[in-house]
């Protein structure tokens, strides 16, 4: 029996899948949480699920981030996103935060058995459509590459971002950040030709975009 941890600050849809789940006959939801922290709190108390799926957009420790944090603490545990939105940005910060599925919203009751069997007994799982998007974003070895490279942001960047959000000025970001105002001026400018932007504004748009930060 496969044990799953569902994670998701909608209550009604986490609740919906944690049951879709339970009727699959090889999988079990052992716990239920509303963020990332709740789930690292959850797992701290001694709990060692198979399987963690979390939803991509959480006001508090988002999909990504909690990933992030258990690839590099508890990396035996696979992980599975779930979101409402597959772009080459979104996909590329999923792979690099170590997820082994991705799985949109609105899927069937049995592409999620297909899902949580494939990343249990082959390692991952991704959809026909978010195949396609991989592929498409690397098709062509050199430009898929670059493409890659532009869409990946590391924590200080994501970081980065998130302050963009606020109304911070950007002397006030240094300081949040620990860095002198120079260096988050040459920070602010490599995202823009990373993600092909021209101002602040843009940062943002790409930031709320994309699920950096929750509307």
């Amino acid at each position: 029996m496969t044990t799953t941890v569902m994670v998701d600050d909608h209550v009604l849809i986490r609740k919906a899948l944690a049951e879709q789940i339970d009727t699959l006959g090889f999988a079990k939801v052992i716990a239920q949480c509303s963020n990332g922290k709740e789930l690292i709190a959850t797992l701290e108390e001694g709990l060692e699920p198979d399987l963690v799926i979390l939803d991509l957009n959480m006001k508090e420790m988002n999909g990504i981030e909690t990933s992030r944090w258990l690839k590099q603490h508890r990396p035996e545990i696979k992980v599975l996103i779930l979101t409402m939105f597959e772009t080459e940005f979104t996909l590329a910060q999923i792979l690099q935060a170590g997820a082994r599925g991705i799985l949109h919203k609105s899927a069937k009751s049995t592409e999620l058995k297909t899902a949580i069997d494939n990343i249990i007994n082959d390692g991952f799982y991704y959809s026909n459509y978010t195949s396609s998007k991989l592929v498409s974003l690397i098709k062509d070895k050199t430009e898929g590459l670059k493409s890659l490279e532009r869409v990946m942001l590391d924590d200080r960047e994501i970081d980065f971002l998130k302050l963009v959000c606020s109304d911070k000025t950007y002397k006030e970001v240094a300081q949040e950040l620990r860095l002198n105002p120079r260096a988050v001026d040459s920070l602010r400018d490599q995202l823009f030709v990373k993600l092909d932007v021209k101002s602040r504004v843009g940062l943002a748009m790409i930031a709320l975009k994309h699920g950096i930060v929750p509307l």
